[in-house]
């Protein structure tokens, strides 16, 4: 009996997809790792159903880079309806609290304030966290009660774009584990108004913005060339400092030893990536002038 081989095959690389309303994270995933006929794949950072835009997609040896992208500064911008929460804290959910008061634009730009900075904020009980190894949204909707306890997050802006009534749409800019719907839910709160998220869009994902993004219909349609598509590996690493290295020390790092950084080739402490010929070779961090390898790539230069 003849064992059964994958046609899948290497790629490596990142895409900027411009994730639609409607589908989860991981079924863009798997939809772009058939389209690109890839054998390993992942995205940097959760994008609810019921938002759109940014969610980078990586591919084989980016993999290793997800984290870094992960962690850095994300911007949306959404629309809350006022006058109902729901369970889910967007307008998928259940209604559980409602209101007559509307607030005015007056009103609400004098709560932000309290929203920018590191804040307390306790994360919607529909959210992919784990308690005891199950996601949050499992337990929530099979009716168990689900208690999230507050943690730190960074909100570096939150602007009030538009207000008419029923509505206001915002802009925010913060850090990992933020949840928009928890921003219009405690403010809906705080105003005495109760509010949920109507409509969401995600707008930057670390080095990622929506001048990098492409549709999924683009990539998918007949005789479209996805290839055109693939950003490099080390995309993923544009807010790191970058230290260009030959192809002995290249070698060394890729063996998982450390590396003697001289003159002005030695960045100040902290994260890095070396590259050699324009190929990303390692990752790691600076220290007292040595770069001490964490991950290295295999790809060739």
């Amino acid at each position: 009996m003849s064992q059964f081989r994958s046609t899948r095959v290497e790629v490596n690389g990142w895409v900027v997809l411009d994730k639609p309303i409607g589908m989860a994270s991981t079924h863009a995933v798997s939809r772009l790792k058939r389209i690109f006929n890839a054998k390993k794949a992942g995205h940097a950072g959760t994008l609810d159903p019921l938002a759109s835009g940014i969610l980078p997609i990586a591919f084989g040896e980016a993999t290793k880079t997800v984290p870094f992208v992960q962690d850095g500064e994300k911007a949306y911008r959404f629309e809350v309806r006022w006058g109902v929460e729901t369970d889910t804290d967007d307008a998928d959910g259940k209604v559980v609290h409602t209101s007559d008061a509307r607030p005015s634009a007056a009103e609400i730009a004098a709560l932000l304030p309290r929203f920018i900075g590191d804040i307390l904020q306790t994360p919607p009980a529909f959210s992919a966290i784990k308690i005891a190894g199950e996601r949050a949204y499992d337990l929530a909707r099979d009716g168990e009660s689900v208690t999230i306890e507050p943690r730190q997050v960074t909100i570096h802006a939150l602007d009030l774009a538009e207000a008419s009534g029923e509505k206001a749409t915002f802009s925010a800019q913060c850090g990992k584990g933020t949840y928009v719907r928890a921003i219009a839910r405690d403010l809906g709160r705080l105003l005495g108004c109760y509010g949920h998220v109507t409509a969401l869009r995600r707008t930057r994902v670390g080095p990622f913005t929506e001048v990098d993004a492409v549709p999924l219909a683009g990539l998918e349609a007949e005789g479209a060339d996805a290839a055109h598509a693939l950003l490099p590996v080390e995309a993923g690493l544009n807010e790191l400092p970058c230290v260009v290295v030959d192809r002995s020390s290249a070698a060394r790092l890729r063996r998982g030893q450390p590396l003697l950084l001289r003159g002005r080739h030695a960045p100040a402490d902290g994260f890095v990536y070396a590259a050699c010929g324009g190929v990303v070779v390692a990752t790691g961090i600076v220290e007292r002038g040595e770069l001490v390898p964490a991950r290295v790539f295999n790809l060739p230069f």
